[in-house]
């Protein structure tokens, strides 16, 4: 099988299959996380050593302002509770985005969560919070300018959000949607793409295989012609 060493996955459709269910959308989130936990430890099983999950896009403001304080506070929660839990399994977790919009107490949970190492790294998760991949590009070319450093293909992951990450071999989009809104735009230009119909929250790990597979049967030629 294809090596697969970085995922990357948009989590859609927990507010659709909550109101399938006649659940809140909250609901739907709640379950995404068990999801995401469960996508954790098949990427631990199956020796995937770097995981991107789009939490949250710069766009994501926009919704009702009851569900995105829900997030945040999701997400600070269970930072507060499972950080060390997850380096004790080798789980390393970064953060990608911008942070000046970000609640003060969660920021303060990024940055304590982001400094903890575990002992041996078995798999780095970046999880994108108020990140949009435009505005990545235009913070990556302004830190670049702000050191002086020429404005070249080669230097610009040097100051991208993913410095410490090859770029992804596969993307998985969950919900239906065939677009990669504006996801990791500079890191996903030679990611193979799989689209899914099924719901974030049932995006369990028979339909993780099932990607995995159809992405090991492609040809990943980078622009080459391969040798017969």
């Amino acid at each position: 099988m294809r090596a697969l060493k970085h995922l990357a996955v948009i989590m859609d459709g927990n507010g659709r299959w909550a109101r399938s269910r006649g659940l809140p959308r909250v609901a739907g989130h709640y379950q995404g996380v068990k999801r995401a936990e469960e996508l954790v430890d098949a990427c631990l099983e199956l020796g995937i050593r770097w995981l991107t999950l789009f939490v949250f896009s710069t766009e994501n403001w926009k919704r009702p302002q009851t569900e995105v304080k829900t997030l945040m506070r999701l997400l600070e929660g269970y930072m507060k509770e499972n950080a060390h839990k997850l380096t004790q399994r080798g789980i390393r977790v970064r953060f990608i985005g911008r942070r000046d919009r970000i609640p003060s107490s969660l920021l303060y949970e990024i940055q304590r969560v982001e400094v903890i190492k575990p002992e041996t790294e078995r798999l780095r998760v970046f999880l994108a919070l108020d990140y949009g991949g435009r505005d990545e590009i235009i913070r990556t070319v302004n830190r670049m300018i702000k050191e002086g450093v020429e404005l070249e293909e080669r230097n610009f992951k040097l100051f991208s959000d993913l410095v410490d990450a090859p770029e992804p071999d596969l993307l998985i989009r969950t919900g239906g949607e065939r677009r990669i809104s504006n996801f990791i735009l500079w890191h996903l230009a030679y990611t193979e793409l799989y689209f899914t119909d099924t719901y974030w929250p049932d995006f369990g790990r028979e339909e993780l295989l099932k990607a995995i597979e159809d992405y090991s049967k492609r040809e990943r030629r980078f622009g080459a012609v391969l040798q017969e």
